[in-house]
């Protein structure tokens, strides 16, 4: 394994710019061989994991965010959930789908579908979550994520997703970077950040070439002065667990647990994000029916 992921946090006050970067090559990877994903679908969820890296760093403590990118195309969907201690998980709704080669890259917009959406819903701990939805705008996972911030948020962000892919299906190299400019805008800084995202060479061969988060932030930052405010672990964890499914089941009432009885010796309950089984058989259901009278 490569060295730990990890994020980094900066502000520039003098700009009033803050930026992230981040390396996830080992949460992908354990993510993308949980669901034994084919190379376009690794692409795909992977930058999404690494942009919900980056949105749930900018949470306060017990905050969670979710990204749902729904598309037309052979990927149909992908989750992300993270949390603001580093914290991602996510899963692809078909992880066998397939396309062609684009210019010799993989589809990414394409196996998404060029007509959907990104819905993104915040658990800020009030009341009601947070939700913002706004259509697919290149349906390459960054821009999508910076078009949201602009349109849902009113924040100018620019957004920088990597996934690089060895020959034998692993990933060498993942991260990238969000750059915000906060109100009172600084025009001439603004510009002058445009101007350096735009001679970057990928994300991809900066990480692969070994550059960290911080060698990012301070390609991206080149003459204009900011400090760090924290740099914290990114991992993959899940919230399952049996309990949670117990729970589920006893929230289908006495009838609904009733007739899975009827119906069946056991049952299996497989997690979407983690892909961990739990057996119920029938004195498991038989018991959950008890404690409900």
């Amino acid at each position: 394994m490569s060295q730990m992921d990890y994020l980094v946090r900066v502000i520039s006050e003098e700009a009033n710019v803050r930026a992230l970067a981040c390396v996830t090559t080992n949460l992908v990877n354990e993510v993308c061989l949980r669901h034994d994903t084919y190379p376009l679908a690794t692409v795909a969820l992977g930058r999404a994991l690494g942009g919900g890296a980056l949105m749930g760093a900018l949470l306060k403590t017990g905050q969670t965010v979710a990204l749902k990118f729904e598309g037309n195309g052979p990927l149909k969907k992908i989750i992300v959930e993270a949390e603001s201690n580093g914290v991602v998980r996510g899963y692809v709704g078909e992880p066998k789908a397939d396309l062609p080669l684009k210019d010799g890259k993989l589809d990414v917009a394409n196996g998404l579908g060029r007509s959907g959406f990104l819905t993104v819903t915040k658990d800020l701990r009030m009341k009601e979550p947070y939700k913002g939805t706004v259509q697919l705008y290149t349906s390459e996972i960054a821009e999508d994520l910076a078009f949201y911030f602009i349109e849902s948020e009113q924040i100018p962000s620019a957004v920088g997703l990597g996934v690089y892919l060895e020959p034998d299906g692993r990933v060498s190299a993942a991260g990238g970077f969000l750059i915000q400019s906060l109100p009172p805008s600084n025009e001439e800084i603004v510009d002058k950040l445009i101007k350096q995202i735009g001679k970057l060479p990928s994300i991809t061969e900066l990480l692969r070439s070994g550059k960290t988060p911080e060698d990012l932030l301070a390609l991206l930052f080149e003459g204009i002065p900011y400090h760090t405010l924290e740099k914290r672990a990114i991992a993959f964890r899940c919230s399952c667990s049996r309990e949670r499914v117990e729970r589920a089941l006893f929230s289908l009432g006495k009838k609904g647990v009733e007739s899975l009885l009827a119906d069946r010796q056991k049952i299996e309950v497989t997690c979407e994000f983690c892909r961990e089984h739990y057996v119920f058989d029938p004195e498991d259901l038989t018991w959950i029916r008890g404690e409900m009278q």
